[in-house]
Formats: C-alpha cells, structure tokens, sequence
C-alpha cells in the first residue's frame, strides 16, 4: 500500500489558478497508476484527471480539459495538479488516488485505485 497526502488546495476567485500536489510514501518503488477526482457536497465523486504511469499518457474529463494539467514526478514519486481559468462549478474535495497497474487502465472507474488521499480542499468564488 502507498500513503498519499494531497496538498495546495485553498480560495480563489473565478479565473484564478491553483496547483495541488500529492505526495506519495511507503511502497514508492512499485510505479503507480496516478488520479485526481473530486466530489462536490451531495455529489458523487467524480473522475477529473489521471495519468498511467507506464507511458506518462494522460487522460483528462470532459469538463476540465485545456484548464487543468497532470504531471508526474518519478524522483518525488509525487504527482501535482495545475488548474487554471477555475470556475465556480470545480469547488470540490479534490482526492489523489493510486492504482497497482494492471494491463488496462479503466482510470475514470474509482476502483481502478486502492489508495486514496485525505483530500483538500478547492473553493472558486464567483
């Protein structure tokens, strides 16, 4: 198992940015499946953006592409979350989750990762 431990998340205003990381400990040395979901209050939580370790090939949700940007550190075994022109409509808890690879990446399906982060949280006010 891998501990991940989210971090950046805070206020801003429509059109601002924000850059969440997440840092990973334990067993680093196994190359994870990386995502970011978030979960609005009386929503489901939703797939935002992941990337498969493997190949460094992103994915990203419909709502969210060309605002929010996925990368991964090999060294840090981190992976951040750059957002930018952020809408009221991405206030959320935004989770960091990894997920022991597999062949197959089904990376908008939540049980593709076995460890999650506690969560930070993002507010963009109008």
């Amino acid at each position: 198992q891998v501990q991940l431990v989210e971090s950046g998340g805070g206020l801003v205003q429509a059109g601002g940015s924000l850059r969440l990381s997440c840092a990973a400990s334990g067993r680093t040395s196994t190359a994870y499946n990386m995502g970011w979901f978030r979960q609005a209050p009386g929503e489901e939580r939703e797939f935002v953006a992941a990337v498969k370790w493997s190949s460094g090939r992103t994915y990203y949700a419909e709502s969210v592409k060309g605002r929010f940007t996925i990368s991964k550190d090999g060294v840090k075994s981190s992976v951040d979350l750059q957002m930018i022109s952020l809408k009221p409509e991405d206030t959320a808890v935004y989770y960091c989750a990894a997920g022991t690879p597999r062949g197959g990446f089904d990376y908008q399906n939540r049980e593709e990762y076995g460890s999650w982060g506690q969560g930070t949280q993002v507010t963009v006010s109008s």
